[in-house]
């Protein structure tokens, strides 16, 4: 997918997809060899959660899901449950996915 058409697709997304305080966005970032997490409270803009899978080893969608459970892990230290979920602009299958299933995991619901 071209890097417009992400781009796109995204805006598009977050016409809906939108994190306030009682329910933050967990957005997903994924690059060609890397994928990032950030809960993000869009009514303050404020970061409260990140994790990235640089660092790890292993295949991708095994370090995704290990991104998925730090982050959620992250967001129950700050009391945080339910979050909602911004794919990015990216097709939610393979590595977005297995973030969301870590995610999931790790005791966040969305």
């Amino acid at each position: 997918m071209f890097k417009a058409q992400r781009i796109g697709k995204h805006k598009k997304v977050r016409k809906t997809v939108i994190g306030r305080t009682e329910r933050p966005r967990l957005a997903v970032f994924r690059s060609s060899q890397h994928i990032y997490a950030q809960i993000i409270d869009d009514s303050t803009g404020k970061t409260l959660a990140a994790g990235s899978d640089l660092g790890l080893t292993g295949p991708k969608k095994t370090r995704a899901l290990a991104v998925g459970e730090v982050v959620a892990r992250l967001a129950l230290t700050k009391k945080i449950k339910k979050v909602v979920f911004d794919r990015g602009g990216s097709e939610y299958h393979g590595r977005v996915a297995a973030l969301a299933e870590g995610a999931r995991k790790g005791g966040l619901d969305f």
